[in-house]
């Protein structure tokens, strides 16, 4: 049954199963439907987020509402739902288990990767997020909610270490690199498997990011962007090699680089997203005129030539094409709507 706590009611493994039901929903490990049915995950989860008195929170993905009842208790929320059942359903719930928090909830049935607009301005995000869109759901919040000044959110625990990862990590990449333009990103624990309802195969990570200004002016982010998508869509080659297509031949890139104050000879895994910044500043200083080289002229003995055509990038919110990211590897425990409904805990936090 519903247990009651200090903050406000919090759902059991009963009213999620009833709740699951209400919506048609039988989840199944095949389809990736997990739903959490213990209370002590999302106390953990409210505390970790570190949520200030009059905080008005935005969550991606309320599923169920497991989450958004333990938020509830401590703030104002706006739930961003894309599947309708659920986003139907969510109010009746708030209404049902905990009434007097019911005016302090909006839902907005929309795709989080591009919403634009939401009521009132909310100032954190806490969200469990789908491994799948992951990284271009939190980018999208950070670029267009600049009101968002911190937060905390739920990934597959691979996807969290790319997140917080810093110059040098072999797991270090295109999501590490775009997510420190807006935010300081750090792990804030690892997530248990047992307390799901069915029990994932796979572990979650928290990741807590607070915002901070930017390295350079907002005007050279989509520039910096394109930069750190074509250093890591060829990681293994030195940047002068990875950024001869963008730059449109490695002798450009090279004198680039320079202007820049980096090592042609270095790779992008060593640099930061400053570094990459004052690549992107640089271009707009050094001619492109009388750079054309002969295709692989820029490359290193051993190294496969660069092409000196524009290399395929991922977008300004995604990860480029040859990272393989950790969040294709296995996917997430989530809700049909392909958010997971809360966190799991540590075996040892079972009630």
């Amino acid at each position: 049954m519903t247990e009651p706590s200090t903050d406000g009611p919090l759902l059991g493994p009963a009213e999620i199963r009833e709740l699951a039901e209400q919506a048609g929903i039988r989840p199944t490990k095949t389809l990736g439907q997990n739903f959490v049915i213990d209370p002590n995950t999302i106390r953990r989860i409210v505390a970790a987020a570190h949520l200030g008195q009059d905080e008005h929170v935005l969550e991606v993905g309320p599923g169920l509402g497991s989450l958004t009842l333990g938020l509830l208790a401590a703030s104002s929320v706006t739930a961003v739902e894309i599947d309708p059942p659920l986003a139907r359903q969510l109010p009746q719930t708030v209404e049902r288990f905990f009434p007097s928090a019911a005016d302090r909830l909006s839902v907005v049935e929309a795709d989080a990767a591009r919403v634009r607009e939401l009521p009132g301005e909310p100032t954190a995000l806490v969200a469990n997020l789908p491994y799948n869109v992951a990284v271009p759901v939190l980018l999208h919040i950070l670029e267009t909610f600049p009101t968002v000044r911190h937060g905390l959110v739920m990934v597959q625990d691979e996807v969290a270490d790319r997140l917080a990862a810093g110059p040098g990590s072999r797991v270090y990449g295109v999501p590490s690199v775009k997510a420190t333009w807006y935010a300081h990103v750090s792990k804030a624990g690892v997530i248990g498997k047992n307390v799901f309802w069915p029990a994932p195969k796979i572990a979650s990570g928290l990741v807590r990011f607070e915002r901070r200004e930017p390295p350079v002016a907002e005007s050279l982010r989509r520039d910096t962007f394109a930069v750190v998508d074509a250093a890591f869509a060829q990681r293994r080659k030195t940047l002068r090699a990875a950024l001869s297509g963008w730059a449109g031949s490695g002798a450009r890139a090279e004198e680039i680089l320079r202007a820049a104050g980096v090592d042609p000879a270095a790779r992008g895994e060593r640099l930061d997203v400053a570094d990459f910044a004052r690549i992107a500043a640089a271009a707009g200083t050094v001619s492109s005129e009388g750079t054309e080289e002969v295709a692989g002229a820029d490359s290193r003995p051993g190294e496969v030539p660069g092409n000196l055509t524009t290399p395929r990038t991922a977008s300004a919110t995604g990860t480029a094409p040859d990272e393989h990211p950790a969040e294709a590897v296995e996917t997430a425990p989530r809700d049909r709507s392909g958010v997971n409904d809360v966190p799991a805990t540590d075996p040892g936090e079972h009630p």
